[in-house]
């Protein structure tokens, strides 16, 4: 289960997206009638999901499911598992969910689901009953062409296997394209277990291109050692980025002459594992302060914040994790003139190939690695190039944030338009 690793001072995701809209709006991209339009979701649902335990007794879990924006196309977004789920938590994400759909240039708007439970507390037979009644309590609202969910926190190809079952004993028909993320053998995609890092190496590799870096030598930092970050640093490694620290829930371990990451990565199964190596220990506010090229926030959301952003020394940042950095922490590496390549572009791996999952599932055409991982790159760097075209013919887009947010809601709003939901003035969004 995930555990809080990062420092005091943070700020809601919801604080972060409410002024990520209000920054896009007062570089005249925005009226207030088109604000209007992504300030709420579309649809709220929300179920209290009763399951009888193995011991006999009946244990109530709230559960979520929020439809943000569907303008572009059916929903889409993960169901995550964790105690501290909550319908403000879930909309957020699902609003974020929208935005990165939307750079990455996929016909899908987005959604997010959860269930308020600490699923290491349950029994194999009740976390798959409780998988289950999620979709008996949702099914009318997802579907392949509506709806379709992924794993997310504590959510994996086992569970989306049970979810996918039981939508179809229900509905009476197969449907492979109501659930991504699945096994393989139930309609999965190869490569989406490592898709996630796998687009964050693209898009690092264009950036570092961008501003003219060279791949070997350039020192990184990788906070959070989980199935994102071990197969990032991975990645890396291959593309010759010097991988000096990482870290997970427990601390980190930094080495200045380089980790040996295929070694690493081979042998970690556990948390220990990682202080086995001979390297220097840390915790990982350390690993944040780290003066390295590139650091990387692979873990949870909140970890560069106003409390700890004066003591950042890479040159610049690539998000991996969602929302790790909060808006007034941006704002001060912005005025230090450090980059931050945002999270809805940065992590944009792992939902554009639950998108390439989907399409196989409709289509029945079912793609090899390699094709995958290089659809999923040329993918990317199309979606780096928008946001390139946006910062350099903008007077007023200083940062890979705002051009990122300036796309996406771009976008959605073109989107709403062409469906007559909103009447656009060019005028009123000249730069």
């Amino acid at each position: 289960m995930d555990t809080d690793l990062g420092p005091t001072g943070t700020e809601t995701l919801c604080d972060v997206c409410t002024t990520e809209l209000d920054r896009v709006s007062k570089i005249g991209r925005l009226a207030d009638r088109e604000l209007d339009l992504l300030r709420q979701p579309k649809r709220r649902i929300n179920v209290n999901i009763p399951i009888r335990m193995d011991d006999g007794s009946v244990e109530v879990f709230p559960s979520f499911r929020i439809q943000y924006n569907t303008a572009r196309g059916p929903t889409k977004g993960g169901i995550r598992y964790h105690p501290s789920v909550n319908a403000d938590e879930v909309d957020e994400l699902a609003f974020l969910m929208s935005l990165k759909c939307a750079v990455a240039n996929i016909p899908f708007g987005g959604a997010k689901g959860g269930i308020q439970v600490d699923p290491s507390r349950l029994s194999e037979g009740e976390l798959e009953r409780l998988s289950r009644a999620y979709i008996k309590e949702y099914h009318r609202n997802i579907g392949p062409e509506t709806d379709i969910p992924a794993p997310d926190v504590n959510t994996d190809g086992r569970i989306m296997a049970w979810m996918r079952d039981e939508y179809e004993s229900i509905t009476g028909r197969q449907a492979p394209g109501v659930i991504t993320g699945k096994p393989v053998e139930l309609g999965g995609s190869e490569g989406r277990e490592y898709a996630t890092s796998l687009g964050g190496a693209v898009i690092l590799d264009e950036f570092v291109n961008e501003v003219g870096m060279t791949r070997e030598g350039t020192t990184v930092a990788v906070q959070g050692f989980g199935n994102v970050g071990s197969y990032l640093a991975k990645f890396l490694h291959e593309r010759g980025y010097d991988i000096v620290s990482v870290s997970n829930v427990d601390g980190g371990i930094y080495d200045s002459s380089g980790i040996d990451v295929p070694a690493l990565f081979e042998a970690y199964e556990s948390s220990d594992d990682l202080f086995e190596f001979g390297a220097t220990e840390l915790t990982n506010a350390d690993l944040l302060t780290l003066d390295v090229d590139v650091l990387i926030p692979a873990a949870i959301e909140n970890q560069i914040t106003e409390a700890n952003v004066a003591e950042v020394q890479a040159d610049a940042v690539l998000e991996m994790a969602n929302g790790p950095t909060t808006s007034r922490a941006d704002e001060h590496l912005t005025e230090r003139g450090v980059p931050v390549v945002p999270d809805i572009l940065a992590n944009a791996g792992g939902v554009t190939a639950s998108y390439f999952e989907w399409v196989q599932n409709t289509t029945n055409e079912y793609w090899t690695e390699e094709r995958v991982r290089e659809k999923l790159a040329t993918q990317l760097r199309g979606a780096f190039a928008d946001l390139r075209e946006i910062k350099s013919a903008s007077k007023t887009t200083r940062t890979w944030r705002e051009a990122a947010y300036t796309r996406a809601v771009e976008s959605v709003l073109q989107a709403e338009e062409y469906r007559g939901n909103v009447a656009r003035d060019d005028a009123e969004r000249s730069d």
